[in-house]
């Protein structure tokens, strides 16, 4: 069965961020955030990884992992989800992990890939994906206790859980009856 973008042409690809995403921020400003001494141990959020192996069959495993990060960040992530088995227990790719060094630059590293669906728990990542990318979600779940943002653009999907976020996906993919 076709998916609703497949009948448009364009396949459906997903997009998660790492950090506030599938690595909790609950633990920044601790010796378990990737910032202090312990960064293998810094939690990852809530049914992250279980919500993203529900997903990528669905977008034909077509799931890219895009982050903000310097080399040091960078290589902490990778040793991090290596560490934790994400890509043999989502069935994302290694090759499907890219790092941007601002924020902003995520947009064209979106446009590239053809992403229509990205995750992210920063707003301002999210404001500059307008236009290029159709389902944008502003994940919650993994603030720990920093503060959402107070306003948010009508387009914007604000969801506090990874159960929402696959239902909220799923239903963006069905494809109407013709």
């Amino acid at each position: 069965m076709a998916t609703r973008l497949e009948r448009q042409g364009a396949p459906p690809v997903l997009g998660v961020d790492v950090g506030g995403v599938l690595v909790d921020r609950a633990a920044e400003g601790s010796d378990t955030s990737f910032f202090g001494s312990d960064p293998m141990s810094t939690p990852m959020v809530p049914d992250a990884f279980a919500a993203v192996a529900t997903l990528a069959p669905l977008f034909g495993w077509r799931v890219h992992v895009i982050s903000k990060a310097g080399p040091k960040i960078s290589a902490l992530t990778r040793e991090w989800l290596a560490r934790h088995e994400f890509f043999a227990l989502t069935g994302v790719s290694p090759s499907n992990l890219h790092f941007v060094r601002k924020r902003h630059e995520k947009a064209p590293v979106c446009a590239q890939l053809g992403v229509t669906h990205f995750v992210d728990d920063r707003l301002d990542v999210l404001e500059h994906l307008e236009g290029v990318v159709e389902h944008r979600i502003l994940f919650l779940g993994g603030l720990g206790l920093n503060t959402p943002p107070q306003t948010l653009d009508s387009s914007i999907r604000e969801i506090v859980s990874w159960a929402d976020t696959v239902r909220s996906i799923e239903q963006s993919l069905v494809a109407p009856p013709t």
